[in-house]
């Protein structure tokens, strides 16, 4: 249920995480822990299958869920109803860790010939939901809170599976990379060189972190800026080993 916090409405994680009671803050919601349950006995046969298929297990549905776990239960959740900053953690986490586990654990190789709209949607859907009226919309209402945290996730598997599909193509793999990592640093610095504070839902929530508005969203900006686009240039590193080995591999013949 949307709660109320100084005169504002709180998203769905709850009153904004304070230090004094970070370890306190933990969602407890019985919708979440049944559907987390569910996926974790669905997860769990699916991966033992294709671990079967395979001759191996793979870790990428159970590492996915255990991020799950942490960025929707543990107190992170409400840390990023309080900062702007732990907010911009929580959906990089979701888009570039949680998603490409999901798109490997899944499967999913049917989008060879979708990379270019799967980088379109996935990426006008991040921007629009940095943008400060969506924003605050979201962490008003329970309802568009999980439409922005699934809107995100499911363009983003939708992505990863796109380019794991397109793998071996290496000028549309690392284009499309090199280019996702651009547009996520000028976001990124966009939000960190605006002048004012853009974030309403964070006016008041930032002070008891020892941070302002401005500060914290700063700060959120210089994470996207950076730190937010080193898992795309990782995948592109690791596009371009795949290629040089291939070539090797290939001239060696």
């Amino acid at each position: 249920m949307t709660l109320m916090v100084s005169g504002q409405s709180a998203a769905y994680c709850g009153p904004p995480a304070r230090p004094d009671g970070l370890w306190s803050a933990w969602n407890t919601d019985p919708w979440l822990i049944a559907a987390l349950i569910v996926l974790a006995v669905a997860g769990g046969a699916l991966a033992v299958r294709r671990g079967a298929q395979a001759g191996k297990r793979n870790p990428a549905l159970p590492g996915a869920w255990l991020i799950a776990f942490a960025l929707f239960v543990t107190p992170l959740c409400a840390m990023s109803v309080a900062l702007f900053s732990m907010r911009a953690v929580n959906h990089l986490i979701l888009v570039a860790v949680l998603a490409p586990l999901l798109a490997y654990g899944l499967g999913a190789r049917r989008f060879s010939g979708w990379l270019g709209p799967a980088a379109i949607v996935h990426a006008v859907l991040f921007w629009f939901w940095h943008a400060p009226a969506p924003y605050a919309a979201a962490l008003g209402h329970d309802g568009i809170y999980w439409l922005m945290q699934l809107s995100l996730l499911g363009s983003a598997v939708w992505f990863w599976s796109a380019l794991m599909a397109r793998w071996n193509d290496i000028v549309a793999t690392a284009g499309t990379l090199a280019g996702f990592a651009a547009q996520m640093g000028l976001l990124g610095a966009l939000i960190a060189f605006a002048p004012d504070p853009l974030y309403a839902p964070h006016a008041v929530t930032t002070a008891a972190w020892g941070i302002t508005a401005l500060e914290d969203q700063q700060l959120a900006g210089l994470i996207m800026w950076v730190p937010g686009v080193l898992p795309y240039l990782i995948a592109l590193g690791l596009a371009v080993a795949a290629a040089l080995s291939r070539s090797g591999e290939t001239a060696a013949r």
